[in-house]
């Protein structure tokens, strides 16, 4: 069965992709996405693909992880025997409250450790899901892959999320799906299923413009994203691209010349698109 559950993941990760590419791609690529969506059904079990045609009616979010004994989207705790047996991966086991169906985590992937702010100092806008310390003007990057390593890092230096190098290594799998270049200088990396914490961003300026599958790119947004919240990225980042689209907003971002003006910069540009 754990094979089952690796194919569901994999499917729910291409669903949550098309959906991405629908509200903020040109379309291109959804005949593609829906063929890579259809083979994978095709190798469902019919006990999988039956839970999974149900769920799926209700939320395309149909797969939580189960993460320190709770299911990650609910945050409902995982009855001992139900945990039990989601561990041994013999069966498919749903989460009595939401009703997802639960897998285990892998050990290795990286996960949110930043502490959640006080309900007193609760904070809006960008502020919600980024800081000062994750921002990297001038940033040296000849590649992709660079960006996304250089922002990782950042965020495990400054401790918002542990393992770096998992969280490079999924983003690049995910760019290996379809590209997060959004065109006007802009590219959207990121990792779904980054549990532990909230939505963190990073955000990087390179000078010269970086080759991102065909499309030059000069800000770069990466993205840690639990699952819970996969919906409402899609309107958090279809808000930033709003916001950097409007007259100057790019242009205010990439003259900042140090971290503390990169960050003011961000507040400014987005503040009415990103609440």
């Amino acid at each position: 069965m754990k094979s089952q559950i690796n194919i569901l993941r994999q499917l729910q990760e291409l669903v949550l992709t098309r959906d991405e590419h629908f509200q903020t791609g040109d379309g291109s690529h959804l005949d593609q996405l829906n063929d890579s969506i259809f083979e994978l059904q095709d190798k469902l079990l019919p006990q999988a693909a039956g839970l999974y045609d149900r769920l799926y009616k209700k939320s395309h979010i149909t797969l939580a992880a189960m993460s320190n004994g709770c299911c990650s989207v609910c945050g409902m705790q995982v009855p001992i025997a139900q945990a039990q047996q989601v561990r041994l991966g013999q069966h498919l086991v749903t989460c009595s409250s939401c009703g997802r169906i639960l897998f285990l985590g892998d050990a290795d992937e990286a996960r949110n450790v930043a502490e959640k702010p006080d309900r007193d100092d609760e904070k809006s806008g960008i502020s919600r899901f980024s800081a000062e310390e994750l921002m990297i003007p001038h940033m040296n990057a000849k590649t992709p892959a660079d960006a996304i390593t250089q922002l990782a890092r950042t965020m495990e230096k400054n401790k918002f999320i542990a393992n770096a190098d998992a969280l490079v290594t999924a983003a690049l799998d995910r760019e290996g799906v379809l590209s997060t270049a959004m065109g006007n200088e802009l590219a959207f990396p990121h990792v779904r299923g980054v549990e532990g914490g909230a939505l963190t961003l990073a955000v990087g300026i390179s000078d010269e413009p970086i080759d991102w599958d065909g499309k030059p790119v000069n800000v770069v947004i990466l993205s840690a994203i639990p699952v819970a919240v996969s919906a409402f990225y899609l309107r958090l980042m279809s808000g930033l691209m709003q916001a950097l689209s409007k007259n100057d907003a790019l242009a205010t971002l990439k003259s900042a010349e140090d971290q503390a003006a990169l960050w003011k910069a961000l507040v400014k540009v987005t503040r009415h698109m990103v609440k």
